[in-house]
């Protein structure tokens, strides 16, 4: 799941990285409490309402990125007003 949804996540390379580091090749598996912390923050990411839509190229746009060595990502937000 995460592999598709990360793209509207943001930060998570950097939030994800303590997950990433135990199941390197040649890293024994180990469970803490700080991989228990960063699987909630993540599940509460993955599951809080998010807003996709259509590109309006007309709109105000931004792209925010973030890099690590190991990895690039980016998202692009649109201004759009809130229909409550």
């Amino acid at each position: 799941m995460a592999n598709y949804y990360y793209w509207f996540i943001k930060n998570f390379a950097f939030i994800a990285r303590s997950l990433h580091n135990i199941i390197k090749k040649d890293q024994k598996w180990k469970w803490t409490e700080k991989q228990e912390k960063t699987f909630g923050e993540l599940k509460k990411r993955f599951t809080k309402k998010l807003v996709l839509a259509v590109s309006d190229l007309n709109k105000k746009m931004k792209m925010e990125v973030d890099t690590l060595d190991y990895i690039t990502e980016g998202v692009l937000s649109m201004q759009y007003e809130d229909r409550k």
